[in-house]
């Protein structure tokens, strides 16, 4: 069998996609066996794009280089995979987007506790851009395939499909539904920390006080988090249901399945989610489908909070 040609790229991310491309352990022999890895920042020191069959892009477009970086890869490729959150959504770097790409410098090259220097990179050195932005926003998408990382069983599915010729399944479940805890009102009346408390084994996180976005996420992790007493955070991204409706938004959905399996008032959830939203929607808040949502209003809440401090 010929063997498909591949094309991978890193824009702006931490690395942890093409570090998770390892993770398929053994079965790393079945792809590999079947690709030929052309360029590829971690394993090739090719400089140009080589004309190929599939590429895998990762990270979101933070600058010129990382724009046109991502036009050479839907150029040299037939096919293009936005592979991980950051790509998909617009990530952790994402919550850069509430702030100017001013302060963001400065912040980290002058008023930081561990930088001590009055100095601002180069000019020869790309400037941010005004905002974090999705590939799909300047380059066509074949395939998303979102987590932060992808999932190994994901990224394994995904790579066979595509060298056999065949669509990859796609499917539109949320993250409880590969949640083995179990659902069941609870009096409980407060919300309570991760941080300082803990979970029971066998029930579900949300029943027991705790936010869990598990009910508005995609699954693309088989529920790892939850599953061990770690209450989801939402990283692979918003659900189908939360991303096909305008007026469907994290905060409320959480607040309205919460409250109603715990006497906890709907409004104390919507707050809590509201002062921590940079968390909460911080891996999906540079895509245009949650944050032009008429009910994505973080500046204000990021005001009230400041307000309050």
């Amino acid at each position: 069998m010929k063997k498909v040609k591949l094309n991978t790229e890193w824009l702006s991310v931490c690395g942890g996609c093409h570090v998770a491309i390892v993770d398929l352990h053994e079965k790393i022999l079945d792809v590999l066996g079947a690709v030929d890895v052309q360029h590829s920042p971690v394993l090739t020191d090719i400089k140009d794009y080589p004309k190929a069959d599939v590429g895998i892009v990762t990270g979101a477009i933070r600058n010129e280089h990382d724009r046109h970086n991502a036009i050479q890869m839907r150029k040299s490729c037939d096919l293009i995979i936005a592979f991980g959150t950051c790509a998909v959504y617009g990530g952790i770097p994402g919550a850069g987007t509430v702030h100017s790409s001013d302060d963001l410098m400065h912040t980290a090259y002058t008023t930081s506790k561990t930088t001590h220097t009055t100095h601002m990179p180069s000019e020869r050195v790309d400037r941010l851009s005004a905002r974090v932005t999705p590939i799909d926003e300047v380059i066509n998408v074949d395939l998303y395939l979102p987590g932060c990382p992808p999932h190994a069983n994901f990224i394994f599915e995904a790579l066979t499909s595509l060298v056999k010729g065949k669509s990859p399944k796609v499917g539109e479940r949320n993250v409880c539904a590969a949640c083995k805890r179990k659902m069941m009102r609870q009096p409980v009346t407060a919300i309570k920390n991760p941080l300082r408390d803990f979970p029971d084994r066998d029930t579900c996180l949300m029943c027991q006080g705790y936010i869990c976005l598990g009910s508005v996420t995609l699954d693309r992790c088989l529920a790892p988090c939850p599953n061990t007493g770690v209450a989801c955070t939402g990283c692979a991204g918003p659900s189908i249901q939360v991303l096909r409706e305008p007026n469907r938004d994290l905060r409320t959905e959480v607040a309205q399945r919460m409250s109603r399996l715990t006497e906890i008032p709907a409004d104390d959830i919507v707050r809590v989610i509201e002062r921590g939203a940079k968390n909460y929607y911080s891996y999906a808040m540079a895509s245009g489908m949650i944050g032009q949502k008429p009910t994505f209003l973080i500046k204000k809440w990021i005001a009230d909070v400041e307000e309050t401090a």
